[in-house]
C-alpha cells in the first residue's frame, strides 16, 4: 500500500502571521482480500494558530481554531486517491521543509498577502470536493456489488462506517476552514492597518544609516531588498521584507550595518558566559573513544581496530608525557573532527576499496590524530556526515547563506579539504570568522604561494585545492614536507629490547616483501623482479578477488591483501622492503624500518612535481620529489634506507648485494612514536593561536633598538641576549638564526644546509631594512611587495626587497635573482616540528 505524499514543511515568503498543522497517522488494520484496491484508515487533525507577528505592534491579536476529527475510512481506490489528491494539492502551494520534522506532519505557514487566505479557500474547496466524492462511495457501499466484493473479501460490514455520518464530518472540516479563513482575512487587515501606521512612526529609523565605521551597510541592504527570498535562513531570522528587519538582520546577526538605537542592545548584544576551563587529565581508558568513532563504514572499523591494537602504546607514551611535562597546566579545549573525506556528499571513495588493496594512509592518520586528541583529555567530537556537521556547528536552515545559529562552540576543528568545503559552503559568514580554528589535515602540503588567493589567481599558482587564506602552519602534513606548514604525522608500532632481538633471529636473509597492494604498480617491473629473484625469494600481498593478477609473475608468492597485524608478521621475517615507485610517502615504509626491514626505493631523476607527473598535478604545492618516500632518504638514510637509480641495472643489483650482507636493528624515529606525537600535538594545542596576531612592525619600519647580532663569525645574524623577548611569540625568539641564502635556493635547503629548521613565524622580525644592514648587505634600494620569496636581496640591482603580504611569508621558493634572508631554529632530537625550548 501506498502512503500518503506527507513528511513536508511549506513555507511562504512574507511575514510569519500564522500556522495551519495537519497531521495525519496511517493505523493498520486487517486487510484480506485481494480484491481490494486500498485499505487506509487515518487519525487526522487540522489546526490553525494566527496571530500578530509584527515585532512592532504590541498587543498581540491571536486565535486558534482546531478542529480534531478520527474517523476510520475504508476505502476502495477512489477514496484513497482522494486524499492523495488533497495532500498533494496542498503541497504544492508550499516549500522547504524544517529538519527534524514528523515525516507525517505537515506544517503549512499562512503569510500576508492574498495566497495566504487562498491556500484556506484551497482547503474548504478541496474537502467539499471529497464531500461529493464520498457522496459517490456512500452509493456504491448500498450497492449489492459492493456487499458480495466486500464479502469475498470477508470484510466485516458492522466495520463499515455509514456514508452519511462521514460526509456530515468532512462538511464539518469544510465549514471550519472556511469560518478560518475569514477571520484571517480579519485579522490580516487589523494587522495590516497597524503596520501601517507603525511604519510611519518609524520609517525614519529604519533607512539605512551613512556610518563610515559601517561604509557597507547601504550596499547590504540594498542586496537585501533584491535577494532576501533567495535563501530560507534569512526568514529564519526574522527577515520579514521590511526595512527594519533588513537592518536588524545585518546589525544583529550580521555585522554590516551599526546597531539601532531603538533595539534592546542589552538582549541582543549579551554574550554566552564562557564555560570555566577545565584542566585536561591524560586518559588511558580508549573504550569512549571507540563509541565515539561510530561504524557502519570499512573505513571506521578499520580505524577503531588500529586503535585498539595501538592502545596500550598510547597509554604508556602518556604516562611519559605527563613525567615529562611535570605539573604543567593544561587546558581542555573542545575539539570537532570532521573527516570530510568519508562523507557520502564527498563520495566516500575509500570505505569501499578498504576490504580491496585501496589506500589506508589517510585512515592511518586519522585514527592516530583521534587517539591522540582523545589521551590527551580534551573533549572530542566526531562526525563522517555532513547532516552531523550541520547539526553540531548550528546550520541554520536553508542554503548556507547565513551565519551560524549560536557561537561556535568548539575551541579547535580538525578536517580535511573536503571537510574545509563543506564547512564554507554551510557555515555563511562565521567561516570567516572561525575559520582561525580550523586545522586542515593535508597530506602533501599546502605551499603559501597557493594558500592566499589573490596571488595565486594573479601568479599561476591557483588549483582546485588551494587559495584558502589561512595561515599556512593550520595545514597539518603526514611528513614534515615544508616548515610552512605543521608536521601531524602518524605512528609506527614500537618495540621494546625483547621484541627487537626475537625480531632479529627470525629474519630471513633472503626474504623480500614488495611495497604494492594493487596489480597496477607491479607492471612493467619484471626486469627488476628478475634480478631480484636471483638472490631473495619475493612475497607480495597484491588484492584479488579470484583469479592472480598477470601483472604479479610466477616466481611471487603472493599472500593476497593481509590484515594489518598479519602484514605485520610478514615484515618482521623479512630482510627487504622494496618500493617501485609509488605509492608516495606512505606509512608502510617507515613500518617495515621499524620491523627490521631495509627499505630499497628508487632515485627520481629529474624529481617528480606538478610539472612533470600527473599525481602532483593540481596539488598546491611545488615541491620536487627526487625518490618516492623523501623523508626515509633523507631523515633516515642508510643502513635503514637506499635509494638508488632503477634504470642502472648494475646499480640496482649492487645495492641488492650490498643489503643482502647489511645488519640493522629495527628503528622507528621518535616523532613517529605515540610519545612523539602526543608531545607534537600537546605543544601545537598549547601554542598555536591562530586568531591573535601579534602584529609585528610593519615592513620597512625601523625598530627603537635592533633585535639581533651579527655572529662572532659574521655569517649570519642571532637574537640578542639584551634585548627583551617577544611576548607570545612561539617558537620562542631567542631560537632564531638568520642566513643569507645563496642564490637559487630555497630557505628550506638553505637552513638544513647549517643543521637547523626555516621556521616561518620568525619572517616578520626579519622583515626590515635593518636586518639586512646587520648582515653586511648593500641595498641602494628598498621596496616591500608582494611576493612569496621575499624578504630577499636582488642580484644585480643591489636592491632588497620586503614583504608586503603576511601569508606569503615561506620557507618554500627560490629564483635564480634572489638570495633569500632565511629564519632558521634548532629542533629536538628526533622532533623536527618543535625547536629546544619549545615544550
Amino acid at each position: 500500500m501506498e502512503e500518503l505524499p506527507t513528511g513536508n514543511t511549506w513555507t511562504y515568503q512574507g511575514s510569519v502571521l500564522g500556522r495551519v498543522d495537519l497531521s495525519l497517522t496511517p493505523l493498520q488494520l486487517p486487510v484480506d482480500s485481494e480484491k481490494v484496491a486500498a485499505a487506509v484508515q487515518y487519525s487526522y487533525t487540522v489546526s490553525f494558530s494566527a496571530g500578530g507577528w509584527d515585532p512592532w505592534i504590541d498587543e498581540d491579536a491571536s486565535f486558534l481554531g482546531e478542529v480534531v476529527v478520527q474517523q476510520r475510512l475504508f476505502v476502495l481506490g477512489i477514496g484513497f486517491f482522494s486524499l492523495c489528491f488533497l495532500m498533494t494539492s496542498l503541497g504544492g502551494q508550499f516549500s522547504a521543509r524544517r529538519p527534524g520534522d514528523s515525516p507525517f506532519t505537515i506544517h503549512t505557514e499562512v503569510m500576508g498577502g492574498p495566497e495566504s487566505r487562498g491556500v484556506l479557500r484551497k482547503m474548504s474547496d478541496l474537502l467539499e470536493l471529497m464531500v461529493k466524492r464520498m457522496d459517490t462511495l456512500a452509493r456504491l457501499e448500498n450497492s449489492s456489488e459492493l456487499h458480495r466484493a466486500a464479502g469475498e473479501g470477508r470484510f466485516a460490514l458492522d466495520r463499515l462506517p455509514a456514508g452519511t455520518g462521514l460526509m456530515e464530518r468532512i462538511q464539518a472540516i469544510a465549514q471550519n476552514v472556511s469560518d478560518i479563513a475569514v477571520k484571517v482575512d480579519q485579522i490580516l487587515r487589523h494587522s495590516l492597518l497597524l503596520h501601517s501606521k507603525v511604519s510611519e512612526g518609524r520609517r525614519d529609523q529604519c533607512e539605512a544609516p551613512s556610518d563610515p565605521k559601517f561604509p557597507d551597510c547601504s550596499g547590504k541592504v540594498e542586496w537585501m531588498r533584491a535577494r532576501w527570498t533567495s535563501d530560507p535562513c534569512y526568514a529564519f531570522f526574522g527577515v520579514d521584507g521590511t526595512e527594519c528587519s533588513f537592518l536588524i538582520y545585518l546589525s544583529e546577526v550580521e555585522w554590516f550595518c551599526p546597531p539601532l538605537p531603538w533595539r534592546n542592545q542589552t538582549a541582543t548584544r549579551r554574550a554566552p558566559k564562557p564555560l570555566p576551563k577545565v584542566q585536561a587529565v591524560f586518559r588511558s581508558n580508549l573504550s569512549h573513544l571507540l563509541e565515539l568513532m561510530g561504524s557502519g563504514k570499512e573505513s571506521l572499523i578499520f580505524m577503531k581496530k588500529r586503535t585498539k591494537r595501538f592502545t596500550a602504546q598510547w597509554v604508556l607514551a602518556a604516562q611519559r608525557l605527563a613525567q615529562k611535562l611535570g605539573g604543567v597546566r593544561r587546558d581542555q579545549k573542545q575539539i570537532l573532527v570532521h573527516i570530510g573525506f568519508l562523507t557520502e556528499e564527498s563520495g566516500d571513495v575509500f570505505s569501499p576499496r578498504v576490504l580491496k588493496g585501496g589506500p589506508l594512509g589517510e585512515m592511518v592518520q586519522w585514527a592516530d590524530i583521534l587517539a591522540a586528541l582523545y589521551v590527551l583529555g580534551h573533549g572530542l567530537r566526531i562526525t563522517v556526515s555532513l547532516k552531523e556537521l550541520q547539526s553540531n556547528l548550528g546550520v541554520p536552515p536553508g542554503r548556507g547563506n547565513c551565519p551560524l545559529t549560536m557561537p561556535l562552540p568548539f575551541d579547535l576543528i580538525y578536517t580535511d579539504y573536503h571537510g574545509l568545503q563543506q564547512m564554507k559552503q554551510h557555515m555563511g559568514l562565521s567561516f570567516r570568522k572561525y575559520r582561525c580554528r580550523i586545522r586542515v589535515i593535508d597530506t602533501f602540503g599546502t605551499e603559501p604561494a597557493y594558500n592566499h588567493e589573490e596571488y595565486a589567481t594573479l601568479h599561476g599558482y591557483r588549483t582546485n585545492w588551494g587559495y584558502w587564506n589561512l595561515n599556512p602552519k593550520q595545514f597539518m602534513t603526514m611528513f614534515p614536507h615544508t616548515p610552512d606548514n605543521s608536521f601531524m604525522g602518524f605512528v609506527s608500532e614500537e618495540l621494546n629490547e625483547t621484541e627487537k632481538q626475537l625480531i632479529k633471529d627470525g629474519k630471513a636473509s633472503n626474504m623480500a616483501v614488495v611495497y604494492g597492494k594493487e596489480a597496477s604498480i607491479w607492471k612493467g617491473k619484471e626486469k627488476f623482479l628478475s634480478i631480484l629473484n636471483k638472490y631473495m625469494e619475493i612475497h607480495g600481498t597484491v588484492y584479488y578477488e579470484s583469479q592472480r593478477p598477470p601483472e604479479v609473475p610466477a616466481f611471487v608468492k603472493n599472500h593476497g591483501l593481509l590484515p594489518q597485524p598479519e602484514f605485520q608478521q610478514l615484515l618482521r621475517k623479512a630482510k627487504l622492503f622494496i618500493g617501485f615507485g609509488f605509492p608516495y610517502e606512505g606509512p608502510a615504509p617507515l613500518e617495515a624500518i621499524a620491523n627490521g626491514c631495509v627499505f630499497l626505493q628508487s632515485r627520481f631523476s629529474p624529481p617528480h612535481s606538478s610539472l612533470n607527473h600527473e599525481f602532483f598535478r593540481g596539488k598546491p604545492t611545488s615541491r620536487e620529489v627526487f625518490s618516492q618516500h623523501p623523508y626515509a632518504e633523507n631523515f633516515i638514510g642508510k643502513p635503514h634506507v637506499w635509494t638508488v637509480d632503477y634504470n642502472n641495472s648494475e646499480e640496482f643489483e649492487a645495492a641488492i648485494q650490498a643489503i643482502m650482507t647489511t645488519q640493522v636493528d629495527p628503528y622507528l624515529p621518535y616523532e613517529y612514536t605515540c610519545e612523539g606525537m602526543l608531545e607534537r600535538i600537546h605543544a601545537y594545542i598549547q601554542h598555536q593561536d591562530f586568531c591573535v596576531d601579534p602584529a609585528p612592525a610593519p615592513p620597512g619600519a625601523r625598530a627603537p633598538q635592533s633585535p639581533f647580532i651579527l655572529a662572532p663569525n659574521a655569517t649570519h645574524l642571532e637574537w640578542a641576549h639584551n634585548t627583551s623577548l617577544a611576548p607570545g611569540a612561539w617558537p620562542p625568539v631567542h631560537s632564531l638564526r638568520a642566513w643569507l641564502a645563496a642564490t637559487g635556493r630555497a630557505c628550506t635547503d638553505a637552513c638544513l644546509d647549517h643543521g637547523l629548521i626555516c621556521e616561518p613565524s620568525f619572517f616578520p622580525f626579519l622583515n626590515s631594512q635593518d636586518a639586512f644592514q646587520k648582515l653586511q648587505v648593500p641595498c641602494d634600494g628598498i621596496e616591500s611587495e608582494m611576493n612569496h620569496l621575499y624578504p630577499a636581496f636582488a642580484q644585480p640591482g643591489q636592491e632588497c626587497f620586503l614583504q608586503k603580504e603576511p601569508l606569503l611569508f615561506s620557507c618554500a621558493g627560490s629564483s635564480t635573482k634572489y638570495r633569500r634572508l632565511c629564519p632558521c631554529r634548532d629542533f629536538r632530537k628526533g622532533q623536527v616540528a618543535l625547536c629546544q625550548d619549545c615544550l
